[in-house]
């Protein structure tokens, strides 16, 4: 699987959070700490190299400082760790049907007899391929790894294979997360 951040000849066949039992949402970890701002929306946009082409994004940019912990989405197995592509150091986890993928990570990937794992030894962190991760575990640090032009998460969500936009998805769970919140202290 080629995790890079642009793919051209990747479909992009979406699917709405509201199409995907929205009832589990309240599950689910906001996926960095430290969150300033959305730099990047899903979808087509200009090259941020510069250049005057249009490229599809598909992800979430979220900038975060330098080094700020990127916390797992929803409980899964990581399915890929990877240090070579346009994603720069990244973090693969399929959890059921979806699959999310964290881009441009403090760290590099490494082998030994056990395998593949991704380590970030100044932030503490090592995560090996096969592992499962429970949802808000840290995975990973915000860095500048790969084709970025400044630190920030790239976060990218597929269900069943199909792209879905981060910021349906964000925008579902706050939603849930509030009427659970309101729900349980007797508001209606």
């Amino acid at each position: 699987m080629n995790t890079s951040e642009v793919a051209p000849q990747e479909p992009v066949s979406q699917v709405s959070p509201q199409q995907i039992a929205a009832n589990d949402w309240y599950g689910a970890s906001f996926p960095v700490e430290d969150f300033q701002a959305y730099t990047s929306p899903f979808g087509y946009r200009q090259s941020p190299d510069g250049g005057y082409s249009t490229e599809f994004h598909y992800g979430l940019d979220m900038a975060a400082p330098d080094g700020s912990y990127i916390r797992n989405w929803w409980g899964g197995e990581v399915i890929e760790v990877s240090d070579d592509s346009n994603c720069g150091t990244s973090v693969v986890v399929q959890s059921g049907p979806w699959m999310h993928i964290y881009c441009h990570m403090r760290g590099h990937v490494e082998e030994d007899s056990r395998g593949r794992y991704m380590i970030d030894r100044d932030g503490g962190i090592q995560i090996w391929e096969g592992q499962e991760i429970i949802a808000g575990g840290r995975i990973g640090r915000v860095g500048m790894t790969g084709r970025t032009t400044g630190p920030h998460l790239h976060w990218g969500l597929k269900y069943d294979e199909n792209w879905v936009d981060p910021a349906l998805v964000l925008r579902a769970m706050y939603t849930t997360q509030q009427a659970a919140q309101a729900g349980s202290s007797g508001v209606q």
